[in-house]
């Protein structure tokens, strides 16, 4: 693959449903690669999710072998033990990234709707649409959660990987425990 030539992988990570998109740059325009979701409800045991949820991450960069993965922070509800878990979930993805060394950015998800819309607060379907028209996709699937995966590569290329108001861009292990120093317990 040449220079100008790039594959963003984005992840919508959860525990009940994953959902992940791909797009390439070429120069500077994107292509639809592919957008798929991982259904994880049907297994009881939340280990045995979050390590499916590495193995088809993995799975992923050694077919696509992406040049970078975008993936949407969790946000902050009410429910701690959902964000537990949702936090687990992004964190045994972005694990299978690094231990690929492929840099990871994450996006508040108010930051990729409104990469995608325009509109901070736009719904699930708003944002498949808008992707839909934008990389002119046949069809939606009828989960959500894989355009969500993809949106946030899409938000990724929009954002032409600067750094965003998270402020969380890691290039590999050492930027994650420079970051994150105060959570290394030494």
């Amino acid at each position: 693959m040449s220079t100008s030539e790039r594959i963003i992988l984005g992840i919508d990570p959860g525990t009940t449903i994953m959902g992940f998109g791909l797009i390439k740059v070429v120069g500077k325009k994107m292509e639809f690669l592919q957008l798929n979701e991982l259904q994880l409800s049907k297994y009881d045991n939340h280990y045995k999710r979050l390590k499916l949820i590495f193995e088809r991450t993995i799975e992923l960069i050694d077919t696509f072998h992406p040049d970078h993965i975008a993936i949407e922070a969790p946000f902050f509800g009410k429910n701690v033990q959902s964000m537990l878990k949702l936090g687990r979930a992004q964190g045994v993805a972005m694990a299978a990234g690094l231990s690929r060394d492929i840099p990871i950015t994450e996006y508040a998800p108010k930051k990729i709707k409104m990469a995608i819309t325009g509109n901070g607060n736009a719904s699930k379907e708003q944002v498949a649409k808008m992707l839909q028209s934008i990389l002119d996709l046949k069809e939606l699937p009828k989960n959500l959660d894989s355009t969500d995966g993809l949106a946030a590569a899409v938000c990724h290329f929009y954002n032409n990987g600067k750094s965003t108001s998270t402020g969380k861009n890691y290039s590999g292990w050492s930027s994650f425990v420079q970051q994150n120093e105060k959570r290394i317990k030494k």
